[in-house]
């Protein structure tokens, strides 16, 4: 027996579409460079979009065709993710964070054809541009009273290009497994490797994502996606807003500055946000300089790296808002778990208890079945205790890389790099990633345990513990720490804060304080930066 059922395609367009007419009167409120609160609508946006999309067409683009973006969280970004990909083409989201030989390499690789960017960046792709000989031109996000001199190719102004545009545009029939966006990931090791999102991948995640014991999204919601809208298409939050009907406030170029965050969550009515720790650290930390509140925020989701369990303390204690862990990678779409502890459940569970319950990582959202391995690809129980290798598939997760033949998920799961166990709740906890796990004596160590532990110290800002070789145990774990500016504490207070917190022969051999960390250019640490610059550190006790 076959379905009764309307067989409509899973895509992209079919959100811009409901938004616009079900919620076309909700607010899209952007910092940009050219102006410091730009507000408008749904309907707005997508009136705008439309005259993009013209605007694409006389541009000689067509469907299949790759464009680069070099852009903050803003609107005229938000414009270019829907009418790129609503238009049958791709939308290739570039970080610019990225060194210069890796956005020269992902811009080659993808095979961009324009490439738009904030006035921001046009000096690196100045940089570039004779490297990328088959780019045909670029657009600035601005207008033209803040167009910069450029010696880019065909440079026009993106307010200029769409200004004499059509208000319609006649929307493609999309298959819904045709491409809609490609993101690379940060490329720690080895080149970039590049994610092909498809229009149904994206619908999907964006429904699962949404759920009450995810993101939560509904049309009572502020939400301010602060992570990056070039990385991993901002955690999906700018379809998954306008699906719900959530008022949309995007931080543009200021999305560390934590005076600039506390202002936009007050004066626009954030009740919903999502960022890396860091981020979350410099809005705490101005919050407590200036003794602001920030009342009306009520959630917050991290993600990137683990949270240490002062962040998540310093909110709730001192505003009553929740920090909530979610996980996942460029790869998934990204969004993998997401733990979502009850507000009240501190009242029933012991201090420990409920520490350990919220440091978790999660629940599997729907669409994403995950496992647990050893070493020879065994599964694991999920106990709490059994710790191995984390595999996912699904229907929003790689089955391999852009233009690699060979699947990156052998057997049909894919090896995500991170250690976990699963407890008896469901819940996940990463416990290392697994080129950083330090074994010792014959015994795994974790580092991220162990950072975790280190900033939680109140003189520490920011924590990294890496393996280094030792002639007697194989290697010792090294604690690199970052001093909170007007903090005083010595490398035995430090190595003696960990003693009753971790077993003995996890405590790290040695710490050097450090003025900063280097960092990933999705702002997570860098390890292989680290163990390459003190490979050779000389232990005390060797």
């Amino acid at each position: 027996m076959q379905s009764t059922m309307m067989n409509m395609p899973l895509n992209i367009t079919s959100v811009m579409t409901f938004a616009d007419k079900v919620y076309g009167d909700v607010e899209v409120v952007s910092v940009t460079a050219d102006n410091p609160r730009h507000r408008y609508t749904y309907s707005d946006a997508f009136k705008r979009v439309r005259k993009l999309a013209n605007a694409l067409a006389k541009l000689g683009l067509k469907q299949s065709d790759v464009i680069g973006t070099l852009a903050w969280n803003d609107y005229r970004h938000l414009e270019l993710y829907y009418a790129i990909s609503c238009s049958g083409m791709v939308c290739h989201t570039v970080n610019p964070r990225l060194f210069d030989e890796q956005i020269e390499y992902i811009i080659d690789h993808a095979e961009d054809q324009w490439v738009f960017t904030d006035v921001a960046f046009v000096g690196t792709l100045e940089r570039l541009q004779n490297l990328l000989p088959d780019v045909k031109g670029f657009v600035i996000l601005t207008d033209e009273a803040n167009m910069p001199k450029t010696s880019l190719r065909n440079a026009v102004c993106y307010e200029t290009l769409i200004a004499d545009e059509p208000e319609t545009f006649d929307w493609p029939d999309l298959d819904e497994n045709s491409a809609s966006a490609i993101c690379y990931t940060s490329g720690t090791t080895g080149h970039p490797k590049g994610v092909v999102y498809s229009h149904r991948s994206t619908i999907l995640h964006c429904y699962a994502s949404s759920l009450p014991d995810a993101f939560g999204l509904s049309r009572y919601d502020v939400t301010m996606p602060i992570v990056p809208m070039f990385h991993v298409n901002g955690w999906g939050l700018v379809y998954s807003a306008p699906m719900a009907g959530a008022k949309l406030v995007m931080p543009g170029p200021k999305m560390g500055d934590g005076e600039a965050l506390a202002k936009l969550i007050n004066e626009e009515g954030v009740t919903a946000s999502a960022g890396v720790p860091t981020v979350w650290l410099a809005l705490l930390q101005y919050l407590e300089k200036s003794g602001e509140r920030v009342d009306g925020l009520e959630r917050l989701t991290v993600g990137g790296s683990a949270c240490p369990l002062s962040i998540f303390d310093a909110f709730r204690d001192k505003y009553d808002v929740t920090v909530q862990h979610a996980w996942g990678m460029t790869e998934m779409s990204p969004l993998g778990t997401y733990n979502r502890v009850a507000d009240d459940a501190g009242e029933t569970m012991s201090k420990a208890d409920f520490d350990t319950a919220r440091l978790r990582q999660g629940r599997p959202i729907y669409g994403v079945e995950l496992r647990i391995v050893d070493e020879d690809g065994q599964e694991l129980p999920w106990d709490g205790e059994s710790s191995g290798a984390v595999q996912v598939r699904g229907p929003f997760i790689t089955d391999h890389y852009h233009k690699r033949e060979h699947s990156a998920a052998e057997d049909g799961w894919f090896e995500t790099g991170d250690v976990a166990f699963m407890d008896k709740d469901s819940q996940m906890q990463i416990t290392d990633r697994t080129k950083d796990v330090i074994k010792s004596g014959g015994e795994w160590i974790s580092s991220i345990e162990l950072e975790n532990c280190a900033v939680d110290h109140p003189a520490i800002a920011e924590a990294a513990v890496i393996g280094v070789a030792h002639p007697k145990w194989t290697e010792r774990p090294l604690l690199l720490a970052v001093v909170n500016e007007g903090a005083e504490i010595s490398k035995e207070e430090m190595l003696h804060w960990f003693d009753g917190k971790v077993a003995k022969w996890w405590i790290p051999a040695d710490c050097v304080f450090v003025s900063e960390l280097p960092h990933t250019a999705t702002g997570k640490l860098s390890k292989k930066d680290l163990r390459d610059e003190y490979q050779n550190f000389a232990w005390n006790d060797a």
